[in-house]
């Protein structure tokens, strides 16, 4: 059984085929699914989604490219809907992102801390997405010691990783692990506990090998499970089971 536990499946290249997709994923192995909100409107959506299935959940937050979107109303949107929806299992995607730089640092850094405020008040746990932006990423999270949650999709060093398991964070390794230049996610992924490592497809990017370039859907995150099963000298189904029991630990999934 197997926890994708970052997806993004109402993105609209899943719109000519969604319903056949959602149908044969629990017969594919996947038993969960966290399909993550990247601002006001896509969290919405995600929480639609989320809906019919038992076995999907949802994130709200605003990702660093709609920081500029962040302000006192969503931030109350988002309160209202993880008070009283149930399907709401984390903030996110929250965070920072310096590689284009198209919203201005301190706009993301406002609306990262404004978010990681929320999940603090309501006690939940977040979903951080930080790409070149290691030193302001860590400065933030530490501003608030009973947050937790997981960098998702991580890019950073093993060092750092490291870091963030002693403070109790989670690790979430994509399809990127498989690919043959990924030097540094091989070395996080044999450097940290194998209890905070969750895998993720972070759909529909990023596809595993040997689907490389093809448009990555859940059914594929058993590829992420038999990479790190083989770094880490366990067998693919020890790698699926401890994951998945990490996922659910991590999103409080009973």
């Amino acid at each position: 059984m197997l926890f994708d536990t970052h997806v993004h499946l109402n993105d609209p290249c899943f719109d000519a085929d969604r319903a056949e997709l959602m149908a044969a994923l629990p017969q594919k192995g996947i038993g969960l699914a966290m399909n993550a909100g990247c601002s006001l409107e896509t969290s919405k959506q995600a929480l639609q989604m989320a809906a019919p299935y038992d076995w999907l959940y949802c994130s709200v937050g605003s990702h660093p490219d709609s920081a500029d979107e962040v302000n006192e109303d969503v931030i109350e949107e988002y309160r209202k809907l993880c008070k009283l929806e149930s399907k709401v299992k984390a903030i996110g995607e929250i965070g920072l992102d310096y590689y284009y730089e198209d919203i201005p640092r301190e706009v993301q850094k406002k609306a990262f801390i404004a978010q990681m405020e929320l999940a603090k008040e309501l006690d939940m746990p977040v979903i951080v997405h930080e790409r070149d932006a290691h030193e302001d990423g860590m400065n933030i999270i530490r501003q608030f010691p009973t947050v937790k949650g997981v960098f998702h999709c991580y890019s950073g060093s093993a060092e750092m990783a490291r870091q963030l398991t002693k403070l109790g964070w989670y690790i979430g390794f994509t399809g990127v692990l498989t690919f043959k230049n990924a030097r540094k996610a091989v070395e996080t992924a044999q450097a940290i506990p194998l209890e905070q490592i969750v895998i993720e497809t972070d759909c529909p990017f990023m596809a595993p090998e040997p689907f490389r370039g093809k448009r990555n859907d859940p059914s594929l995150v058993y590829r992420v499970a038999e990479k790190l099963a083989e770094l880490r000298g366990i067998t693919p189904e020890e790698a699926q089971q401890i994951t998945f029991e990490n996922g659910k630990r991590l999103y409080r999934i009973d």
